[in-house]
């Protein structure tokens, strides 16, 4: 009978990836202090390092042979903070919060915009969760929360530095339209596109198209011209890219009931 007992669970945590996963989790909430104190050009870019740091968490781990259910759970909760929370607001301090200077109503409706944001990374986060292993690897069935995160950041860099002369009081309607689209985009069944190669399983299914790696050194050299403008041209166009797929396979399905 002892040798039909199944081991016992290992309780230990594996170091390395969540070490990544601390780091975008302080890179969110630091985020978070910046732009309460005003300084939002580095909460944008905490954002991003926030980011890279959940980029290279899951392939640390997967690397190492270090993935557990730990890992995968606390990830998410980091992703909440820094893609979730820590966007709305660092949008709201910039920009959203400025519409109560123009009435009551607005004001609430500013951080309520924001409130939707975040609700709706937390429920794209969970709806991740539950359809991994189930969805082709190939597509992300809404926007990915970080994707909408640097959408975002990348709006608010873009001005913030004050390069383009608006701030963010003038820009209050365009944040408010940009933070309703992002977060209900995270929340569409529009597909976008993952980078994540093929169907295969194991090291096979990262690769991509030979056409990707070779536009990799020129979106280096036109994002070192001016990184934040062009951060956020390619976060518009990513955004973009899924409604325009979307209404392309619509007006190319021929009509119910019609018989080619």
């Amino acid at each position: 009978m002892d040798e039909m007992r199944p081991p016992p669970r290992s309780r230990s945590i594996y170091l390395l990836p969540n070490l990544f996963t601390t780091a975008g989790l302080f890179a969110g909430f630091y985020a978070i202090i910046a732009a309460s104190n005003g300084d939002f050009v580095n909460a944008s870019i905490a954002v991003f390092v926030a980011a890279v740091m959940d980029g290279l968490d899951g392939r640390v781990a997967r690397l190492t042979g270090t993935s557990s259910e730990f890992g995968v759970q606390y990830d998410s909760l980091a992703d909440l903070v820094s893609f979730g929370m820590a966007p709305a607001l660092v949008m709201y301090h910039w920009a959203l919060s400025s519409l109560k200077f123009d009435g009551e109503v607005l004001g609430r409706v500013g951080w309520s915009v924001a409130f939707l944001y975040a609700a709706c990374a937390a429920l794209r986060l969970a709806r991740f969760n539950t359809q991994v292993g189930t969805v082709d690897k190939r597509w992300f069935v809404g926007l990915a929360s970080p994707a909408a995160a640097g959408l975002m950041m990348s709006f608010v860099w873009a001005f913030a530095d004050g390069s383009l002369g608006w701030n963010g009081e003038e820009l209050r309607y365009v944040a408010l339209a940009v933070t309703l689209v992002a977060g209900l985009l995270m929340v569409s069944r529009i597909r976008f596109w993952s980078f994540k190669g093929g169907t295969e399983k194991g090291p096979r299914s990262e690769r991509v198209p030979f056409v990707v790696l070779a536009l990799v050194p020129i979106i280096i050299a036109i994002l070192v011209v001016d990184l934040p403008r062009t951060l956020f041209v390619v976060g518009v166009v990513y955004a973009l890219s899924g409604p325009v797929m979307w209404l392309l396979q619509r007006w190319r399905q021929p009509p119910a009931g019609k018989v080619e």
